[in-house]
């Protein structure tokens, strides 16, 4: 459909939509009104990861359309853990380590939304402040009656987990009735009337949706976002090397911009439209550049999306650390680095610098001629090396030893 509110017509224009409860409805609320909406997050590591980078982006879009975007942690239902996508029951977190990933992920926010005290300004909110206290018969009673056991077992969340008969506890099971609950007190708190979140969210979304329209007969929509995948099929953001985490303590700039930089020729039109604040115009031109003038367009697409992410100062040092490193065969300062006390054996050196899991993911690096030093392919597991050496892990994979 063609939107009129700037916010939706902006996310279809450059690939956010997926779902909408009721497009129509929402569109016309954008369109005459400020829209509070919201993404939550549980706090299970100090770093979000690129996978919620879309919705980051998400409630940014809101934001720049005039709207007001609420951040919910999970300080609630991090201690239950949502069995969306899993194949397994999370570790369950004590408290001190939820507040301090709570406490780490909150820097994140902060460069890609306004906060404060304006129609437009974000707030941020942990559900632990109505989760926690929550008395359970009471709760059964008022909230529990509304949710369908037969409608909660066709849900991907829980229907895949037992098609594949792998254990789903009472405990995970209860999720998507928190989830719901969240949306119901962000109506009545904040005034929030969109929830938003990837594609695996959808049930627990409309499960929201629901439970406002039955509890205080007020309007709430839910949006969600397609799975972002790469030009090869693989899911966005899943790396041999792990994880591509948003903040600086988990991953280095360099790694961050190197990321975006190994973009697939296919993807670069796509990544610039969701993850960058480019003009759709100017992305145009870049995803068509001709054969390897594509290169160009990545290197864009890194610099914008790590200045975003980690600013610009970030931006430009990793930028620097590349073009030195592959232009002129030296050693940019960003590199990765790891520290050594003295002579180290190459295998000691590629999982120190977090380019192989294990020793033995080292040896098959070797054996496989995908480790170099100074630029030379090296397979000899036991070659030494000293502070100052040039590891690479193929091609595009470099770090440096230093002296400690």
């Amino acid at each position: 459909m063609t939107y009129k509110s700037d916010f939706l017509r902006v996310l279809d224009e450059r690939g956010y939509i997926h779902q909408i409860t009721d497009a129509v409805a929402l569109d016309d609320a954008a369109s005459s009104g400020v829209v509070t909406a919201y993404v939550g997050y549980d706090c299970t590591a100090p770093s979000l990861h690129i996978g919620n980078l879309v919705s980051i982006m998400m409630l940014r879009r809101l934001q720049q359309a005039g709207h007001k975007p609420v951040v919910l942690l999970g300080g609630g239902t991090t201690k239950v853990g949502d069995p969306s996508g899993k194949d397994a029951g999370r570790q369950l977190l004590d408290d001190a380590r939820i507040a301090a990933n709570m406490a780490s992920i909150k820097r994140i926010f902060e460069r890609f939304l306004t906060f404060g005290d304006g129609p437009s300004d974000a707030v941020m909110v942990d559900n632990a402040d109505w989760l926690d206290g929550l008395a359970y018969i009471p709760f059964l009673r008022d909230i529990g009656r509304h949710f369908s056991i037969n409608r909660m077992l066709t849900f991907d969340s829980v229907r895949l987990r037992l098609d594949r008969e792998q254990p789903l506890s009472f405990l995970e099971f209860n999720y998507m009735i928190l989830q719901a609950y969240d949306y119901l007190e962000l109506s009545r708190r904040v005034g929030c009337t969109l929830q938003m979140g990837g594609s695996d969210q959808w049930g627990n979304i409309v499960n929201g949706t629901d439970l406002i329209r039955r509890v205080d007969s007020k309007p709430a929509y839910g949006l969600t976002t397609p799975l972002i995948t790469t030009a090869d099929g693989a899911k966005m953001g899943k790396t041999a090397a792990g994880a591509v985490w948003l903040h600086e303590d988990s991953l280095p700039a360099y790694d961050y911009w190197q990321f975006w930089r190994n973009t697939h020729d296919a993807d670069v039109g796509k990544f610039l439209r969701i993850f960058t604040d480019l003009p759709l115009d100017e992305i145009a031109r870049l995803e068509a550049l001709p054969g390897s003038e594509i290169n160009a367009a990545k290197a864009v697409l890194a610099d914008a999306a790590t200045a975003l992410c980690r600013g610009a100062e970030a931006a430009a040092g990793a930028s620097a650390t590349a073009a030195a490193t592959f232009e002129a065969g030296g050693a940019g300062d960003d590199l990765p680095s790891f520290a050594v006390s003295g002579p180290v054996t190459l295998l000691d050196a590629l999982v120190g610098l977090g380019f192989a899991a294990s020793k033995g993911e080292a040896r098959r690096l070797v054996a496989g001629g995908g480790a170099r030093i100074e630029g030379a392919a090296v397979n000899d597991e036991a070659a030494m090396v000293e502070a100052g050496a040039r590891i690479s892990a193929g091609k595009k994979r470099h770090g440096i030893l230093v002296a400690g």
